[in-house]
């Protein structure tokens, strides 16, 4: 038996620990929140953390060789490390770099010729401008964008099933950068087009298509888990957002507070409420391997946008409409067999029966997905990816470790502390939040977003970017080499209007741009890897570059945009996608290379050999490989070969002497009239290989041998232009 006065002690005991526990708690949350918060200030004195401002111009000793200011910021480190730039680039070296960079594409022999006749002090400007202008500009840069944004046609990951109107963000994204789009708006409009205001119903529909951009990401749609799935995506867009806008990683910051970044686990929950208040409309149907079916945003018919499909005749459409009853009604049908057999005990292999019904209903779901790309008159329904308010906001609990099953305080919308000014209110007022995020990652007084994209553009036009790293402006990035240059050129794109254009303009005019790409050994010796930029970098071109010039050259590029994908053109399953690419790959198809559908894990093989980017992760640098079975792919693949037959017919069909004919298809290839010695080469390639094929030819007599030759020989020198190192790099 205790005694009163022991449980009374006892209990008082218990209740000066419980106190003196609470105090204890209390006084470690302070800490912790001091702790953080002088964390958090310090994290503001990183250089990437502050606003760019305008740096003076630098001095320089040698006041005759910039041209421009970013020149002078280029000279000023090259003389304090007590190097200098070598010489200029002749011009047809500087053309083809112009036509690479800004539309992918060589130039023509006519092109060339215009050029070099033209010696006024403005004719590099006004073929930056015709470049700048053509149609062939949005779909260059446009590419680099949906690097970054991770852009395909597929979900990827376990199940990979077809995204049919990942298009129309593609086509977004073209036209944003051909009309100049300003980034500040691209970058708002991706984030809360649908929330933006709109002109009419086609504003209306294109800033609804630019959300896409959170829509495209990968899934792993077999997730059986609903909330596992969902802030799987959360995350996932929050990566994008973080990386591709910003330049850091704040997905690190899901199950532990960011370990090198003053980013908590606050910060990343109060994002991705924004995101969970939001709906993401993906357009994947309901079949066995997709737990997580999703509709798509109808757009608004009078916006007068393309549809993926061409109108249903009647006729069509009511076969369409039975084909649908009939296939739901046989699965109603297996699924009632099954139940009966179940409860009459007759069920003797279950799992085949489910997988019966369940195959049933996916072809009956299939058949409604394609019925419904249909108004009732059969004209096509405009859908698109995107993401929309929903009705209510929620926030996000943070949760240990990341776990979905172990939440823990609700924590409310807001921004990254870091990036906000020490006055600026951080948490959501109200809806979503996505407006809020929208206008602050695109504003002037964030420190990063002007920045990074000004470290894209110049890596994209220099070979490497100021920064190196990218897509990681935080404390593991690297530090820029040059970081007065770089706010330089951030605060002059914020200046003119957020211009991609006019920024692209002021990098290419400038002397740096147009240096030669030539080995200088004291140079090398203090600065090994141009840090310094005191000659231009030799390029290997993009895998879609080597691809659209190989056509181009041949006389076979289709300049026509492609309307909609050959995806959206399938039944939404995996089976019908892959019975499409089996079919691409046996025939020739001469679009632009940025309007092939990018399958996930199926990426052509001529974008794959030459590191075409992995497709789920953001890229905002390729890697540049020099392996075996890209020199196999341009001597062995058929497709490589049939565009050298239609080279050597395009160069069979030009007028003079053999001699100016291969001189021509030099020049076509690479731009540039080859050199006495490689002309001896050309001489001594053709004489060998036309007499060797000339004696093995049978059965044709003498003539009909010789002609026979030269035309193999054609196609042999054809295909070797195609193959050597000069014609897949610039520089």
């Amino acid at each position: 038996m205790v005694h009163p006065m022991s449980r009374s002690f006892a209990g008082g005991l218990l209740a000066a620990v419980a106190v003196w526990l609470a105090a204890g708690a209390i006084e470690a949350a302070e800490s912790a929140t001091d702790s953080w918060q002088e964390e958090v200030a310090v994290g503001r004195r990183h250089w990437a953390f502050q606003k760019p401002v305008a740096p003076a111009l630098p001095d320089v000793r040698n006041a005759d060789w910039p041209r421009s200011d970013i020149d002078r910021f280029l000279l000023a480190a090259m003389e304090e490390a007590g190097v200098g730039p070598v010489a200029d680039a002749d011009r047809t070296a500087l053309l083809r770099r112009l036509s690479f960079d800004l539309i992918g594409l060589p130039p023509t022999p006519a092109e060339i010729d215009d050029f070099l006749a033209d010696t006024s002090a403005t004719a590099v400007e006004r073929v930056v401008d015709r470049l700048l202008a053509s149609p062939r500009f949005g779909e260059r840069w446009a590419r680099h964008w949906l690097d970054v944004a991770r852009y395909a046609d597929s979900s990827g990951k376990e199940t990979n099933l077809p995204y049919p109107h990942a298009w129309r963000y593609r086509d977004w994204v073209i036209a944003a950068f051909n009309d100049d789009k300003p980034y500040d708006r691209f970058l708002r409009e991706q984030l809360a087009g649908d929330l933006l205001r709109h002109s009419g119903p086609a504003d209306q529909a294109r800033k609804i298509i630019a959300t896409g951009f959170l829509a495209l990401g990968p899934k792993a749609l077999n997730e059986r888990d609903r909330r596992q799935f969902q802030m799987d995506m959360v995350d996932e867009q929050i990566d994008v957002v973080s990386q591709s806008m910003l330049g850091l990683t704040l997905a690190c910051a899901r199950c532990h507070d960011h370990k090198t970044d003053p980013v908590s686990q606050r910060d990343y929950y109060g994002l991705a409420g924004i995101f969970l208040s939001s709906e993401t409309l993906f357009g994947t149907g309901a079949q066995l391997q997709n737990a997580h079916p999703s509709s798509l945003v109808e757009l608004p018919p009078e916006a007068g946008l393309p549809a993926a499909v061409a109108p249903l005749p009647a006729g069509d459409l009511e076969r369409l409409e039975r084909e649908v009853g009939e296939l739901t009604a046989s699965a109603d049908a297996l699924a009632r067999e099954a139940a009966e057999a179940r409860r009459a005990g007759r069920d003797r292999d279950g799992a085949a029966a489910f997988l019966r019904v369940r195959v049933a209903r996916d072809r009956a779901a299939g058949a409604r997905s394609d019925l419904d790309q249909f108004r009732a008159d059969g004209s096509p329904r405009s859908l698109a990816m995107g993401v929309l308010d929903r009705p209510d906001a929620v926030d996000s609990p943070l949760l240990a470790r990341g776990d979905v099953d172990q939440p823990g305080e609700t924590v409310p919308r807001g921004l990254v502390e870091v990036l906000c000014a020490e006055d600026e209110p951080r948490k959501i007022a109200a809806g979503s939040g996505r407006l809020d995020l929208a206008f602050w990652i695109a504003s002037r007084d964030n420190p990063l977003a002007a920045r990074v994209m000004a470290n894209r553009v110049w890596l994209k036009l220099m070979g490497q970017g100021i920064v190196a790293t990218p897509d990681n402006f935080g404390i593991m990035g690297m530090e820029p080499s040059h970081p007065e240059l770089l706010d330089h050129l951030a605060v002059a794109f914020m200046e003119d209007g957020w211009s991609v254009k006019k920024l692209i303009r002021r990098i290419v005019l400038s002397r740096g741009y147009g240096l030669a790409a030539v080995h200088d050994a004291a140079n090398h010796a203090v600065d090994p890897d141009n840090r310094l930029r005191w000659r231009m970098d030799q390029r290997r071109l993009d895998a879609e570059v080597i691809r659209d010039a190989m056509r181009a050259v041949a006389g076979r590029l289709d300049l026509e945009p492609t309307a909609g994908s050959p995806i959206a053109r399938i039944r939404e399953d995996r089976r019908g996608m892959i019975e499409m690419l089996t079919r691409s790959r046996t025939r020739s198809d001469d679009c632009r290379s940025i309007f092939l559908p990018i399958v996930r894990d199926q990426v052509p093989e001529a974008l794959a050999v030459f590191d075409f980017p992995d497709a789920s992760l953001v890229s905002g640098q390729r890697e540049e490989s020099n392996v075996p079975s890209q020199a196999l792919f341009l001597l062995n693949n058929e497709e490589v070969v049939s565009l050298a037959r239609s080279f050597a017919a395009r160069v069979a069909g030009l007028p003079g002497p053999l001699p100016e004919r291969l001189a021509a298809a030099f020049g076509m290839a690479l731009g540039r009239r080859p050199t006495p010695a490689e002309t001896r080469a050309i001489a001594d390639f053709w004489t060998d290989f036309s007499v060797r094929h000339a004696r093995r030819a049978t059965g044709a007599g003498p003539r009909g041998g010789a002609a026979e030759a030269e035309s193999l020989a054609l196609v042999a020198y054809c295909q070797a232009l195609f193959a050597t190192a000069e014609f897949r790099h610039v520089n």
